[in-house]
């Protein structure tokens, strides 16, 4: 799988991936799937979660590198 950025669709990332929802979950998005998750960004989500996106990016890309 292709490294994840910040800027692609958490739709996008769950549907390639389906095991990162557990990382996301962790962190407190835990409307993967609802509708909204189909067009907002990994970075949009982190940000009206309160997270760091690109911390939350680098345990992503880490555990798909595991």
């Amino acid at each position: 799988m292709a490294k994840v950025t910040k800027d692609m669709l958490i739709g996008q990332l769950i549907q390639l991936e389906p095991n990162a929802a557990a990382i996301l979950m962790r962190a407190g998005m835990h409307c993967i799937g609802c509708p909204s998750s189909q067009m907002e960004s990994i970075e949009e989500a982190a940000m009206v979660h309160g997270f760091d996106a690109d911390v939350l990016v680098q345990q992503i890309n880490d555990f798909l590198g595991e």
